[in-house]
C-alpha cells in the first residue's frame, strides 16, 4: 500500500507516474539515444523514462536542464539547488523539493539551511545570500511571478553578480516550470509496510 505524502523531507520519496514509463528493453532507438543525455547517478528514473514518451521534448529538456543545474562558473551548485528548492516549496512539489534539499544539504555538508527552511518556510532564519536567492527564487517561480527590482537589489546587495543573478533566474524559471509538469504526470508516494 501507498499514499501520497504531502509533508517536506530530505527522504526522497517514491515518484508514482500516472503513464506508464517507456519501458528501456523495448524502447526505440531514438529514445535511447534521448535518454543518454539525462542526468542520473545510478539509474534512468521513473519521471525521465515518462518522459521519454515525446523524444523531442526530452532531447531539448535533458541538455538545458544539464547546462541550467552544472554548468560551471555562475552560481555554485548549492545555490543552484536552493533555487530549485526555492520553486519547489512554492509549487508544493514534495519530490523535487526532496531531491533539491537532499543534494543542497550533501553539497553543503550540513542540513542547518534545509532543515530552518522546512520548520520555518518562508519566514525561515537565513543569511543574507541564502536569504535573497531563496526569495527570489520563491518570487519568481510564482503564478503570476512577484520578483520585482526590489529583489534584484537584494540579489546585488547580497553580493550576487550578473551572471550568477542569470543562473538564479534560469533554476527557478526551470523549477516553476519542471514542478507543475510533475504534478500533472504523477504524485510522491512513500510505501507503508503492510504488518
Amino acid at each position: 500500500m501507498s499514499r501520497v505524502i504531502h509533508k517536506f523531507t530530505r527522504n526522497v520519496p517514491h515518484w508514482q507516474p500516472r503513464v506508464t514509463p517507456v519501458n528501456l528493453a523495448e524502447a526505440t532507438q531514438d529514445q535511447l539515444d534521448a535518454l543518454q543525455v539525462t542526468p542520473s547517478n545510478t539509474k534512468v528514473s521513473d519521471y525521465v523514462l515518462t518522459l521519454a514518451h515525446d523524444v523531442e521534448s526530452l532531447s531539448v529538456r535533458s541538455p538545458l536542464f544539464n547546462a541550467i543545474m552544472y554548468d560551471r562558473g555562475g552560481m555554485s551548485r548549492a545555490e543552484r539547488e536552493l533555487s530549485a528548492l526555492a520553486a519547489s516549496m512554492v509549487n508544493r512539489c514534495i519530490y523535487c523539493a526532496a531531491v533539491h534539499a537532499d543534494r543542497h544539504a550533501k553539497l553543503e555538508k550540513d542540513t542547518s539551511v534545509t532543515d530552518e527552511l522546512f520548520a520555518k518556510g518562508e519566514k525561515a532564519d537565513l543569511g543574507p545570500r541564502d536569504r535573497a536567492i531563496f526569495d527570489f527564487a520563491r518570487k519568481a517561480a510564482e503564478a503570476p511571478p512577484t520578483a520585482g527590482p526590489e529583489d534584484m537589489q537584494a540579489l546585488r546587495d547580497a553580493g550576487l553578480s550578473d551572471a550568477e543573478i542569470l543562473d538564479l533566474i534560469l533554476s527557478a524559471a526551470l523549477f516553476g516550470w519542471a514542478n507543475r509538469l510533475m504534478h500533472v504526470l504523477g504524485d510522491p508516494v512513500r510505501q507503508e509496510v503492510q504488518a
